[in-house]
């Protein structure tokens, strides 16, 4: 039915839902999507996010990987189950292969790191092809690095349950939390 709606209005604009619990992102990326001719919608919290799908039913969205008390990718099915057709990139300041790969099977069709703009946004969000030009790494990435996209799998993989993550690990409760609250190594 959503389908029909699009094909006998083509004049309608496209909805891009943009879910994220920093105000400031939202307030720029709702000023930046809106000059581009979108229709946008901003959620801060997942039961927000949802109820506004629902209602709206949007084309597009960006969801923002760490909610304050919620994991984008817990939210990024429930998101699809309510519009099947609607394009996500999943945007972070924490990235890890292992977050990426998982939101990919999710139903992404994209991830992005912050900050990003929203050229870069809709260039992902349109993005219908991988790029075999897409240049590799020229150095590995440091140990460090390893270290903490491991500790980022295993946290996946535990559901985010810090505990049983740390017991996996085998490291003290609050080391790992250290550990989680730094900023990812880079590269």
């Amino acid at each position: 039915m959503k389908d029909q709606h699009k094909s006998q209005d083509p004049q309608r604009k496209q909805r891009i839902l943009i879910v994220d619990d920093d105000e400031m992102f939202c307030h720029v990326m709702q000023r930046a999507m809106l000059r581009r001719g979108f229709e946008v919608m901003v959620a801060r919290e997942a039961d927000q996010a949802l109820a506004l799908a629902r209602q709206s039913m949007p084309d597009l969205a960006t969801l923002d990987l760490k909610l304050e008390h919620e994991s984008g990718l817990k939210l990024l099915p429930e998101l699809l189950a309510i519009t099947p057709e609607c394009r996500v990139v999943v945007l972070t300041g924490y990235s890890s292969i292992a977050t990426a790969v998982e939101a990919m099977k999710l139903g992404a069709v994209n991830y992005l790191c912050k900050p990003a703009d929203a050229d870069e946004v809709i260039a992902a969000l349109n993005r219908q092809e991988g790029n075999p030009d897409t240049r590799l790494a020229e150095n590995p990435p440091s140990v460090n690095r390893v270290t903490w996209e491991h500790i980022q799998k295993v946290l996946q993989e535990h559901d985010g349950n810090i505990s049983a993550t740390a017991r996996a690990l085998g490291m003290h409760r609050r080391t790992l939390q250290r550990k989680l609250q730094k900023h990812p190594v880079r590269r």
